[in-house]
């Protein structure tokens, strides 16, 4: 369900969880795109007119592309012989004017929804598998993530390890979880663990268990992480921290798939998937003889290498939607979306504390933005000023501060700097601009660029 209407959206999408259909509503033709991209979509109901770039005709047009057997249905206040006719040429089932009938609403999806799934050359999206493969909170079309991601489809179904490394912040647990929802284990437990917020006695407690009184403060009996996530996947976070002796007791559990508390002599088989994560060189670390190489090989089944997010600049503008979209849900804010100078500015920001810092502060925007969209003004200072945060990214010397200069000149600077890192390419900087191509040829014009 697509409408920039957030409580008609939602109250659509209610209204249709009588039938046995699973609906989700979004609040723009950005998102409606993206997850078209992203998971099979049997049925769209979209609004004809929507706020930004994309309306329901490019929903439309764009839903069709990707699968011919998706059916669109359209909403509008506005019905003219004209863009009925244009919509019904270009595909769509249906059409319904606003005041909606719910009633005559479900009818309709029940209708269009029987023929999606009676279609001889029903598919799923162009970018998924058919089992509908989904990285829930994980967003990308960079080149360095449409890799990752088709790596990772490729290893879901099996039982191999994954090592995930990468900089504090990109996301590393996501992609376990993703890992794990898509997998064969998918019933089963997920269960994480900080290897580096532990001390030793602690650690093999949480993941091996023990027997009461094994140690001070042992009370009772209880199992461990191993025990728990059984037919499972067990999650090690921040692994290259675990002690040398931590790990020689972990490299003999996976070898043999056996459990004993501590305490105990007592043993217990399990299966669990393991899935480790590092956001340090575990290759340096072997080196300096601080991590064993046999652990290494045996946890390195499938190596997963995350970006820094100044690695993939081209997805700062979706992450940023889909912070805002968790954002305005959770807050119940008006926001609907950035300009374009703020999104110049963000794409340019090189985000030393990565995902999590770019999600914080699309938070924070949120929740002080008092405006329909957020502007350069509502930008954290180090972004507006492009001041660079101390981290591993702040390498080369910050660009000088825009203060002072009108909303215009930052526009133009903006529109400037991204075509000049696009090395001209005008689709991509329009899609890091957040703007559509015509309304970027129509700026360059009018700046005389």
């Amino acid at each position: 369900m697509v409408d920039d209407e957030r409580d008609h959206a939602d109250g659509i999408v209610e209204a249709l969880g009588r039938l046995s259909v699973k609906a989700l509503a979004v609040y723009t033709g950005e998102h409606a795109v993206e997850v078209l991209r992203n998971q099979a979509v049997d049925v769209v109901v979209t609004d004809l007119k929507l706020e930004g770039q994309v309306d329901g005709l490019d929903v439309l047009r764009e839903a069709k592309r990707l699968s011919d057997s998706t059916e669109i249905i359209l909403i509008t206040a506005y019905a003219t012989i004209e863009n009925c006719k244009e919509a019904m040429r270009q595909g769509a089932f249906d059409y319904l004017v606003k005041p909606l009938d719910i009633d005559q609403l479900r009818a309709l999806v029940e209708r269009a929804a029987r023929k999606a799934l009676a279609a001889p050359t029903r598919q799923t999206s162009a970018h998924q598998e058919p089992d509908a493969f989904f990285f829930e909170g994980i967003k990308g079309v960079s080149p360095a993530m449409q890799g990752i991601f088709e790596v990772v489809r490729r290893v879901a179904r099996t039982n191999i390890s994954v090592l995930i490394e990468g900089p504090s912040g990109t996301g590393k647990e996501l992609l376990a979880r993703a890992i794990h929802n898509n997998s064969l284990r998918r019933d089963k437990p997920f269960k994480p663990v900080n290897c580096a917020g532990l001390t030793e006695t602690l650690l093999e407690s949480e993941l091996f268990g023990h027997v009461k009184g094994a140690f001070t403060g042992a009370n009772t009996d209880r199992k461990g992480l191993f025990e728990l996530a059984d037919k499972g996947t067990l999650f090690l976070d921040e692994i290259g921290d675990m002690p040398l002796t931590m790990q020689a007791k972990l490299l003999r559990v996976l070898e043999d798939g056996i459990v004993v508390p501590v305490g105990s002599s007592k043993a217990t088989v399990v299966d669990v998937r393991i899935i480790s994560a590092t956001n340090r060189s575990l290759t340096r670390l072997i080196e300096r003889k601080e991590f064993r190489e046999d652990l290494y090989f045996r946890i390195r089944g499938v190596n997963v290498a995350l970006p820094a997010l100044r690695e993939r600049s081209a997805d700062i503008p979706i992450l940023a939607d889909h912070f805002l979209q968790e954002a305005t849900h959770e807050t119940g804010s008006q926001v609907k979306g950035f300009t374009p100078a703020a999104m110049s500015l963000m794409a340019g920001y090189e985000w030393p504390g990565n995902i999590r810092q770019l999600r914080n502060a699309v938070r924070t925007m949120v929740v002080m933005c008092d405006r329909e969209k957020i502007d350069v003004l509502d930008l954290p200072p180090e972004i507006s000023q492009r001041r660079q945060l101390p981290g591993p990214a702040a390498t080369a010397p910050a660009p000088a501060s825009l203060a002072g200069a009108s909303l215009n000149e930052i526009e133009k600077k903006a529109i400037m700097d991204t075509l000049a890192k696009t090395e001209g390419n005008r689709e991509q900087a329009a899609k890091i601009l957040g703007i559509g191509e015509r309304t970027l040829y129509r700026k360059i014009k009018e700046y005389n660029l």
